[in-house]
């Protein structure tokens, strides 16, 4: 936990080390994987490749949660709102061992753009929690729904045969449902419809972009 007794440096080097953790794969999830003791559906070589992009996606945007909430931690105000950034990002630290498992099941990998995405994902987190608390939960809010749909659009895509990663992203769209109802039920600020715009864009020129690389 990231305490008002720590000092400036230390809450740095925290930062640091959960940033190699997450862009180095060394994240450790609390809950098994949906999919584990599920046997392997039989995928054809177009349905695998499918798959593996669309898992890629999904991993790059729990890298980005990771750092949304750990910049948000880092500079919000009340130590409650704090303690549930810190408890949001364990909870989708499930989601990214989980995603890249599948990934190595599938014998793909992950984006290499996700340093990039992190750094700008952490900025943004960043600078909301040092706007307010307030500004801080709106992003959850309105990010939390954009993945909502985003996770049930992959779930439509998904081949039907693919039973293991469609475990995971149901479980994931459960979870990531509820991180947006908390952050709403803590006050968080409703965004003008030109700032949701503007998530989407991004949103969507990182979806694009991380399909292919």
């Amino acid at each position: 936990m990231l305490g008002r007794n720590l000092s400036f440096i230390d809450k740095i080097l925290i930062q640091a080390d959960n940033a190699l953790r997450t862009l180095g794969g060394h994240s450790v999830a609390d809950r098994a994987s949906p999919a584990e003791g599920h046997t392997e559906g039989e995928l054809t070589i177009s349905q695998r490749r499918l798959a593996s992009r669309l898992m890629r996606v999904n991993h790059t945007g729990e890298v980005c949660a990771q750092a949304l909430y750990q910049g948000q931690a880092l500079t919000a105000k009340l130590n409650e709102v704090r303690e549930d950034m810190e408890k949001a990002a364990e909870e989708e630290t499930d989601h990214l061992v989980w995603c890249e498992e599948r990934l190595n099941e599938l014998e793909s990998s992950t984006s290499i753009l996700n340093p990039l995405w992190y750094a700008l994902s952490f900025g943004i987190g960043f600078v909301a929690g040092k706007i307010s608390d307030e500004v801080s939960l709106g992003f959850v809010a309105a990010t939390e729904d954009r993945v909502v749909m985003h996770l049930k659009d992959h779930l439509n895509k998904l081949p039907e045969e693919d039973r293991k990663s469609r475990l995971v992203l149901q479980q994931m769209l459960h979870d990531e449902e509820c991180h947006g109802e908390a952050a709403k039920k803590a006050g968080a600020a409703e965004f003008p419809k030109f700032v949701k715009d503007a998530m989407s864009h991004l949103s969507k020129f990182m979806t694009k972009t991380t399909y292919w690389i």
